[in-house]
Order: structure tokens, then C-alpha cells, then sequence
């Protein structure tokens, strides 16, 4: 088992390298020369394991993005279709292979299914009468390395499939990734599951790796605990707008899979820029989790230094000096500098986008929601957006904040806001209304007819009970909305610097209470505002626990922490935030832990919606 690779992570680029042999070793499976369909959600985290000229050295011919709209497509005579497992897509690849038989064109094929095949898939395939033509079988592509400790499943439907429509499909997939993790680091010793799907997963990976009740000794292993999140225990971070660098790149332009590019308005040149955002960039590495305010600053500074550096060639004296600082230094000076074009004209559209459209009065209305004061106000603020018909996800993730906040939205309320919404953007965003009422995320009052019956009083009461009518008993019992408005973002003391000081993101707070008391111990006035419960299971022998005293080089009883404590894995289902991530790696460095953030995938408040609407925005 290898050692902590970088400052104490783990090495997840093992999980790269068995990814990338499982493959090739499928795409072996097939010999000659053959075309590769791949599925368009599955081309990015390809990319990160397997490169095109590794697929070409493997007999790749040519690589097709797969089209559910074409009923035929002409290719060699092998072909693999590289495809996650739904119905619609083994419909259509029915259709291709149905095509070819028609015009009597022989082909093989073969269908890989990421990460594993389903019977209704199969199913499919043998009520269109080809999977005798086709050889099946699976790709357990999990977990995609982002960054030293960002690991995604880059599965954004995850959140839709179990929250909304209750399929537990993908809770597998999930419990699976953390089976193959523990292949390779060590089985986790201490596991804290808060949320239903939570559970669900620890359930399903204990019995995946038939854990017994005999313990084991867990000294060597790399990761000490397993921090499971449900989504739905906290919507409300998600929806509001962030502030750090990173995630203002992710709400602007768009990171997908890690990768980002930038248009011509950045690079200033008539080609886009595709840059891999992560801790190897040092300039990123810098700034990424920087508040926004800070990083123009920085960069303009960084630019100077870099030109210092420039300006030192015409100090150079001798024919060996100047050799040697082409071979060098120039180079990586001119890496450098086009890296930090990119980031300062990134950050000058970012200015732009921010300074127009009243950035600063949505702001402060989300900032009062979060308070939860000046309701009449905000209510006002959303009408007037509704009027304007201005962007209809903004308007949206106001209309949550403002459910999710106050208890729900008052009846008379709630049915103006819809209908001006309804009237604004059209009237199939009916069915999205319903979808964020079944997410418990947009929901009404009851009325005071209703609540004043008996049996409603104690269901008021129950309903009281639940996270979307408790975020403010939250707030006070965590102290979510810090007290002083005087919070320094240069040199930031608290969490809530990744949203300007206004709010500590929820989940991130429920990870360093468990943290602090070494479990739920304590936490009941908090745990029971939590939907779906908490469970946590400890299988550390106590004997062989961080706490029991060693002797140091004087002979003198101390406390030695093994570094393994100190690594904590959180795993967020339904995906997680890029200020969420920033936050977690501050609290690490202000309570001495390394975080490894694992995820469905990274989302933020548009991605989020995008995914439940019946419509989303072009």
C-alpha cells in the first residue's frame, strides 16, 4: 500500500491508472481496427483517464459522440459504444444495428456500460431483437480524479434520479466507488452518515465488503473517517451565489470535469483557451480559493514580478547566462505569463457580468433571506425581476431561498409568485413548480383555516420537525449567520468569508460539529431538525486508537495523533459546490485536518435547477 502522496493526501492517481488499464483492456477485448461512440456525458471524464492517442494505439479508427437522433451512422466494421445505461440509448443503438441488417452490412458490435449494465437496458436490447449481435459488458468507471482532494463521479442526474424521482439506481454505484477507494487506501475505520441516501450507502457498502463484526486494526490505512451528506439536508448553500474565485468560474463560464475554457472576450485572441484547472497550476493554486475581491489585486501584482523576472535577461552577461536562461527559464516565464492573461481577462468578464443588472441589490436581498429579515422587501425585489422578465434562474433561486428561509412561502404568496412566474417564462414551468414542491425546496403555508383543525395542528407540528421548516432554528443553534458584520476576506478567521461573510454553508458547519465531538454525541437539538436521520458506526479497535498516550524521546507521557486521524473523506450525494469545497479546506487548515471532498458530482445553483426544470433555459 503506498504512503500519503501529497502533504498528506492519499495518491487518488492510482484510481486514474486502474481506470485507464481497465479500459484498454476492453478495448482489447475487440482486436483491430474499430470506431469508439462514446457517450457525450462520458467524453470529458474520459479524457482524463485516456488520451486519443492512447485510444488510436488500441485500434481506435475514429471517435463518434453518440447522437440519439440518428437512426444509422456509417464507421468500420467493429464498433463500441461507450454509453451510460438508460433506455432511450439502447433504443437508439437498436436502431443503428437494425439499419445496418437492413442494407445487409455486417458489423460487430459491442456496448461497454458505465458504470455497469441494467436488466431493463438489456431488456431493451432484446425486445428490438439485436442482442444476439452484441457483446456486452462494463466499465466500473467511478471515481474521476479533479484534483489531489476533489474526487467526482461526474453523475450531475444523480440528484433528479434519487431526491425526485426515488430511484436508488445510482446509491450502488456510489457505495461502490467507496468499496474500490478502500481496495486501495484501507478500509475507513470511522463512518457518519447524516441523510437518508447516507445511510443507504453505508448499508450497501458494508455488504459489499461483507464487513464482519470482528475488528481490525487500522493504524496502516490512509483514511480515518467517512463523512456521508445527503443534499437535501442542505439546499440552501447550493442556491447561494458564491463569491470565491473558483466558483465565480464556475458560475460564469462553466467548469466541466475540471477542464474550462475561455472564450475570445479572456484570451483577446481570435482562438479559445482550454485550461485544466488544479493544484499544478501555481497561479490558480493561489487564488482559487481566494475571495473574489482579493484576486485582481494579486494577479496584478503577480504580473509585475513576472515582468521583473523578464527584465532580468538583459542583466545577463555571458553567451552561458543567456544559454541557459532560454533553456530555462523563458519557457516557463512565457507558460506563466499566458496563464495569467487568461486569469486577468477571466476575471475582468467576471467584473463586467457583476457590475450590470443590480449584482449588488440581488445580492443583498439573498444576504436578507438568509437573515431572514425584510420580507416584504424581498418579496417586492422578485416581483420586480418577474416584471422585467430578467433571468429566469435567478428569479428562481430566489423564490427557493425565500421558501427554504421563511417556513415555506405564505399561501396568497406563493400563488402570485407562480402565476407571475408561469406568465413570465411560460406555463410548462408548471411541472418545475411541482418538482421543487415534491424537493420540499418551494412549498406553501398552510392556511389558517387548515392549521386551526385539530389534526392539522399536530400535523403543523410534525411539519415543524423537518429541515425545510427549521433553517433558522439552524442558524441560531449553529450560529450560521455570523454576528459581526465586520469580517476581514484578505485574511479570513471563518467560513463564511467563501459567501462575504453573510452565511456558513450549512453542510460544511454539521462537518465540523461531528468533527469537534467525535461523533453525534450532543448534537440532538441539532440532528433532529435533519431530514432522513444520522447514523455513525466506529470500527477502531479503542486500544489501538490516536488518543492512547506514547512515550516521547524524553520518556515523558504524550499525546501522538497518527497523521491517518486527520484525514477525513467527505462525500457529498447529490453534488456538492465548489465554496463548499473552498470552505472545507479552510476549516482543515484552521483545525489541523487534510479534507479529500468526494462527489456525484459539482453543481451550482444553475446546474441544480437546470436539472429538476421541466425546461430549462438555451
Amino acid at each position: 500500500m503506498a504512503a500519503p502522496s501529497v502533504k498528506g493526501f492519499p495518491d487518488f492517481q492510482r484510481l486514474k491508472i486502474l481506470a485507464k488499464d481497465e479500459f484498454t483492456s476492453l478495448l482489447d477485448q475487440m482486436p483491430g481496427r474499430k470506431d469508439l461512440v462514446i457517450d457525450g456525458e462520458l467524453m470529458k471524464p474520459l479524457d482524463r483517464i485516456a488520451s486519443v492517442s492512447l485510444l488510436k494505439q488500441r485500434g481506435v479508427d475514429k471517435i463518434f459522440k453518440f447522437d440519439s437522433s440518428l437512426k444509422s451512422m456509417h464507421g468500420c466494421e467493429q464498433r463500441i459504444y461507450l454509453v451510460r445505461p438508460r433506455m432511450t440509448t439502447m433504443k437508439a443503438i437498436a436502431d443503428h444495428i437494425n439499419s445496418d441488417r437492413n442494407i445487409n452490412f455486417k458489423r460487430k458490435y459491442s456496448i461497454i456500460f458505465v458504470p455497469r449494465k441494467l436488466h431493463t437496458c438489456l431488456s431493451v436490447l432484446e425486445y428490438e431483437g439485436v442482442m444476439g449481435c452484441v457483446t456486452v459488458s462494463e466499465f466500473q468507471l467511478d471515481f474521476v480524479p479533479l484534483d489531489k482532494d476533489v474526487l467526482s463521479l461526474e453523475l450531475p442526474e444523480f440528484l433528479k434520479s434519487f431526491y425526485l424521482e426515488n430511484d436508488q439506481t445510482w446509491i450502488h454505484t456510489v457505495a461502490k466507488s467507496l468499496v474500490r477507494l478502500q481496495a486501495l487506501s484501507g478500509e475507513i475505520g470511522h463512518v457518519y452518515c447524516i441523510g437518508r441516501g447516507a445511510k443507504m450507502v453505508n448499508d450497501l457498502m458494508n455488504f459489499l465488503m461483507k464487513r464482519n463484526s470482528s475488528e481490525q486494526d487500522f493504524s496502516r490505512h490512509e483514511i480515518g473517517s467517512l463523512i456521508l451528506i445527503d443534499r437535501d439536508v442542505d439546499y440552501v448553500t447550493p442556491l447561494c451565489s458564491q463569491l470565491t474565485y473558483e466558483g465565480l468560474l464556475d458560475e460564469t463560464f462553466g467548469i466541466k470535469c475540471g477542464t474550462i475554457e475561455f472564450g475570445p472576450e479572456v484570451t483577446g485572441k481570435q482562438q479559445s483557451a482550454k485550461l485544466l484547472l488544479n493544484s499544478d497550476d501555481a497561479i490558480f493554486e493561489d487564488v482559487r480559493n481566494r475571495h473574489f475581491s482579493n484576486v485582481l489585486g494579486y494577479l496584478s501584482s503577480k504580473a509585475k514580478s513576472l515582468q521583473q523576472d523578464f527584465d532580468k535577461r538583459h542583466g545577463l552577461k555571458s553567451v552561458g547566462d543567456m544559454k541557459d536562461f532560454v533553456a530555462n527559464e523563458l519557457r516557463r516565464l512565457k507558460e506563466q505569463k499566458s496563464v495569467l492573461a487568461n486569469h486577468i481577462g477571466a476575471c475582468e468578464q467576471i467584473l463586467g457580468k457583476k457590475t450590470k443588472g443590480g449584482f449588488e441589490d440581488y445580492l443583498q436581498t439573498e444576504h436578507s433571506l438568509l437573515e431572514g429579515s425584510g420580507l416584504r422587501d424581498n418579496v417586492n425585489f422578485i416581483e420586480e425581476l418577474l416584471f422585467k422578465q430578467d433571468n429566469m434562474l435567478k428569479t428562481l433561486k430566489l423564490i427557493c431561498l425565500l421558501s427554504l428561509t421563511q417556513n415555506g412561502i405564505s399561501p396568497q404568496t406563493y400563488k402570485s409568485l407562480k402565476t407571475q412566474y408561469l406568465q413570465s417564462h411560460g406555463f410548462e414551468q408548471l411541472v418545475t413548480f411541482s418538482n421543487l414542491k415534491s424537493l420540499g425546496i418551494v412549498t406553501d403555508q398552510e392556511t389558517g383555516s387548515q392549521a386551526g383543525t385539530p389534526l392539522n395542528k399536530v400535523a403543523s407540528g410534525m411539519a415543524a420537525m423537518t429541515r425545510r421548516s427549521t433553517f433558522q432554528s439552524l442558524c441560531k443553534k449553529l450560529s450560521l449567520i455570523p454576528k459581526s458584520d465586520d469580517i476581514d476576506l484578505k485574511n479570513p478567521t471563518d467560513m463564511s468569508y467563501v459567501f462575504s461573510g453573510a452565511y456558513t454553508p450549512l453542510s460544511c458547519k454539521l462537518v465540523e460539529q461531528v468533527l469537534t465531538r467525535g461523533g453525534f454525541t450532543g448534537m440532538e437539538e441539532i440532528t433532529k431538525y435533519l431530514p432522513g436521520g444520522v447514523h455513525s458506526e466506529n470500527h477502531v479497535k479503542a486500544s489501538k486508537d490516536h488518543s492512547t498516550p506514547v512515550k516521547d524521546k524524553s520518556g515523558k507521557s504524550a499525546r501522538q495523533d497518527r497523521p491517518v486521524s486527520k484525514v477525513v473523506l467527505v462525500y457529498f450525494l447529490g453534488g456538492c459546490t465548489y465554496s463548499e469545497i473552498t470552505a472545507l479546506r479552510f476549516l482543515g487548515k484552521l483545525k489541523g485536518y487534510i479534507f479529500v471532498i468526494a462527489t456525484t458530482a459539482i453543481i451550482n445553483s444553475s446546474t441544480m435547477l437546470e436539472s429538476v426544470m421541466e425546461k430549462p433555459p438555451i
